[in-house]
């Protein structure tokens, strides 16, 4: 029987995540989680002191279909007083024929700890959505019984908490983003199994080398039970408060160039190439990921320059 493309290039992507099956990916991946922080820990809801929102869209191993495709909405502000935080996330995440969606509220609480330095606590709620249309995968006979058993709108809840120290030039912190396991579509298996609670730890530091440049080594891992560890190492140039450079390196995974520039006081723009290290880099065409982000300073804000984190 004669195979038509479509299902060359879906045994093609199978093989080649089966390859990689212990890093198959169940939570939304970002490069530039640093504009995105929220999604990842609750705790940074409303540190920045004032409202900001931030839009973000990514496609993975572009050429390669059924390949991950995330977008990704946050708001947050400090709420009634300095040291409470509200905040609202949205992320849509497609991986082969699912879809999942996680709406998610966030809550923060600030203590000062010494003169300049805070330790915020942060709690989301919310639901995760998740759609499965079996047709969508990997090709399988006429009358397979997993055409009949597609999932549609699964509702589960989702809570996740975290804490975030930090002072203007650094911060540090750790958080669960939901304790609450529930199934999800594995790409390797092409079923749907329960997944493990993920940890992260994210860490960085802003040094002024001068009047008109900044350098911010960052770093965030993820910590999953029975995976590899993933770490991200990044390192980021701000040039006279308007351009930024950097380039980061995903561990045995894929090297990154960012690139942002702040288009007006309130809005950045900023976007992130991303090169596989695996076998990966010969079938696609790198993954993409462009941020929007939004601030709205007061009138009376004392800050001169936009916040490199």
């Amino acid at each position: 029987m004669k195979i038509n493309t479509d299902l060359k290039r879906y045994l093609l992507a199978g093989m080649l995540l089966a390859v990689m099956g212990v890093n198959a990916q169940q939570e939304p991946q970002y490069t530039q989680y640093m504009y995105n922080t929220l999604t990842v820990n609750p705790a940074y809801t409303g540190s920045t002191g004032f409202l900001e929102a931030s839009l973000l869209h990514r496609s993975q191993w572009v050429g390669i279909d059924g390949a991950p495709s995330t977008q990704a909405f946050t708001l947050h502000s400090q709420a009634f007083n300095e040291r409470i935080g509200l905040g609202f996330s949205a992320v849509n995440d497609k991986l082969g024929p699912s879809e999942d969606l996680y709406l998610d509220g966030n809550f923060s609480y600030t203590v000062p700890v010494g003169y300049e330095a805070k330790l915020a606590f942060g709690l989301k709620a919310g639901v995760r959505v998740l759609n499965i249309d079996w047709s969508k995968g990997i090709y399988h006979q006429d009358g397979d019984q997993l055409f009949n058993n597609n999932i549609n709108n699964k509702i589960t809840p989702s809570v996740g908490a975290g804490i975030y120290y930090y002072t203007d030039r650094f911060y540090a912190g750790l958080s669960v983003p939901n304790f609450i396991r529930a199934d999800y579509y594995d790409d390797i298996a092409e079923s749907t199994i329960s997944d493990r609670l993920h940890y992260y730890v994210m860490g960085g530091y802003v040094f002024e080398l001068n009047d008109n440049l900044k350098f911010k080594p960052a770093v965030l891992g993820k910590i999953v039970s029975g995976a590899p560890i993933t770490v991200d190492v990044s390192a980021n140039f701000l040039i006279n408060d308007k351009l930024t450079l950097g380039a980061s390196y995903r561990y045995d995974d894929a090297v990154s160039a960012l690139a942002g520039f702040q288009i007006s006081k309130d809005f950045f723009l900023g976007y992130a190439y991303d090169y596989s290290v695996t076998e990966l880099n010969k079938y696609n065409d790198g993954s993409h990921e462009i941020v929007l982000r939004f601030q709205l300073l007061p009138k009376s804000s004392r800050i001169k320059s936009p916040r490199f984190f």
